[in-house]
């Protein structure tokens, strides 16, 4: 599809297959909590800003914490106008202006590599998968101030406040679609703090392959939970 303006609706498949064409961080830093975010929990949350809340075609789109790019390259495919990939670890952006080139989308990508605090401007919408504070307690609270600080349409990706074994069930057998809960405490409160709003919380099943020494197993399933937040 290359520079191609994606104006038709974009099976999820088809999405996720794109998104597997993206280069994972070659070297991931556990402390720095670069997971790869799998293609189908990309695509449930690139189809849910695109398409339940038309947030990503003709958009101006930020991503904060951009890794390798999957996030960024997505919102393009998905029609967006240009898309910023901020991260602070330059050998992840590296690798996200080569799968950029790869793609043929190299027009409507930019890339910074360094700290969130370095973006200024007012952007239409804001995708990120921010680290979950799991290694630094509340990383994931300077990441929500930039984004709401730019931006009044957010998708932000949190770890579940709790393990469900329920949820975790439901989400298993109901065919990789995400489905509606309710927002944790402590985060709602914080989004209000900043004047902003959360309009749903989507829990997602997330798969994570063996990446670390301390990994356990060959695959590790858990629930994530994709913010929508207005301001």
């Amino acid at each position: 599809m290359g520079e191609t303006s994606q104006r038709r609706l974009v099976r999820k498949l088809d999405l996720e297959r794109f998104l597997l064409r993206a280069k994972p961080n070659p070297a991931p830093d556990a402390k720095l909590e670069q997971y790869t975010l799998s293609a189908s929990a990309t695509a449930t949350m690139l189809y849910l800003a695109a398409y339940t809340y038309g947030d990503i075609l003709g958009k101006r789109v930020l991503d904060l914490g951009c890794g390798t790019g999957r996030l960024a390259l997505g919102a393009a495919f998905l029609g967006a106008e240009s898309v910023l990939g901020v991260d602070i670890d330059v050998d992840a952006v590296k690798v996200a202006v080569e799968n950029a080139l790869a793609v043929g989308f190299k027009d409507r990508l930019s890339w910074i590599g360094g700290d969130i605090a370095a973006v200024n401007g007012r952007f239409d919408t804001v995708i990120q998968n921010p680290p979950f504070g799991v290694q630094t307690r509340n990383a994931d609270r300077r990441f929500l101030e930039k984004a709401l600080e730019t931006s009044s349409s957010v998708y932000s990706l949190h770890n579940h406040p709790f393990f469900d074994k329920k949820l975790l069930g439901r989400l298993r057998t109901n065919g990789g679609q995400p489905l509606q809960v309710e927002a944790a405490p402590f985060l709602k409160r914080y989004v209000e703090s900043r004047k902003g709003r959360v309009e749903a919380v989507y829990a997602i099943l997330l798969t994570i392959p063996h990446m670390f020494d301390f990994h356990k197993k060959a695959k590790h399933e858990t629930v994530i939970d994709l913010y929508v937040i207005k301001k």
